[in-house]
């Protein structure tokens, strides 16, 4: 009877021993992920014992600390993936083709592409856009819209030689300003304007066809 309740005994402690160490264990696990708190001096280094060891404390410097022997997580490193000179994890259009010139998200734009008017554009000191400036206007707006990117656009006014240098140079001004806010009516923003009055013409100012052509505003994407 003696042997058997020894047995018994054994017995019970075995399940007990086995979770105990499981619960051990456990607690093992618990602390090696565990925020460790580290005491540090003024000059905010660790505090260190004799054997070089940080001392952790209560309410001190949060962990993990190289310093201290703690294991830092690794980031992933960002890439760019399609070579576009944006990192993958802005990247709002992935996979763009070589060579494209992109907007800050990683979007192909278009550039160099110059809107020139210079028929039938502006009547003689009036910057009121014409039917055919409409059109022009228009059709660079559709492109705008279907790209992937955000372009931006500089709107440059022109006018001919007839009349003082100054008034030309706030009529191409006006002329500028004229057809960015009708693109802006169309939705289209980033536009920068400016007049050049009558230092860059494209026609024979001496002749009445020239100087319409010079009438005119020059729009490039970039």
């Amino acid at each position: 009877m003696e042997m058997f309740k020894q047995k018994k005994i054994i017995a019970m402690l075995g399940p007990v021993g086995l979770l105990v160490g499981m619960t051990m264990a456990t607690q093992a696990i618990a602390m090696s992920h565990e925020v460790k708190n580290y005491a540090s001096d003024g000059s905010k280094d660790m505090v260190t014992n004799s054997a070089g060891e940080c001392w952790r404390t209560v309410g001190g410097t949060p962990g993990p600390k190289v310093e201290c022997g703690d294991q830092m997580a690794m980031e992933k490193a960002d890439m760019d993936s399609d070579g576009d000179g944006v990192l993958d994890s802005i990247d709002r259009c992935p996979g763009t083709r070589a060579g494209a010139k992109v907007d800050q998200w990683g979007c192909e734009i278009i550039v160099n592409m110059t809107i020139n008017v210079v028929t039938d554009e502006f009547d003689f000191d009036s910057a009121v856009l014409k039917p055919a400036a409409k059109d022009a206007l228009n059709e660079l707006a559709d492109r705008i819209k279907e790209s992937k990117g955000q372009e931006a656009l500089s709107i440059i006014g022109h006018t001919d030689s007839t009349g003082p240098e100054n008034y030309n140079m706030g009529l191409s001004e006006r002329r500028a300003k004229a057809a960015a806010d009708y693109l802006e009516g169309r939705g289209i923003t980033g536009i920068t304007t400016k007049g050049m009055g009558e230092s860059n013409p494209v026609a024979d100012n001496g002749t009445k066809a020239g100087r319409a052509k010079n009438r005119r505003v020059e729009i490039t994407t970039y």
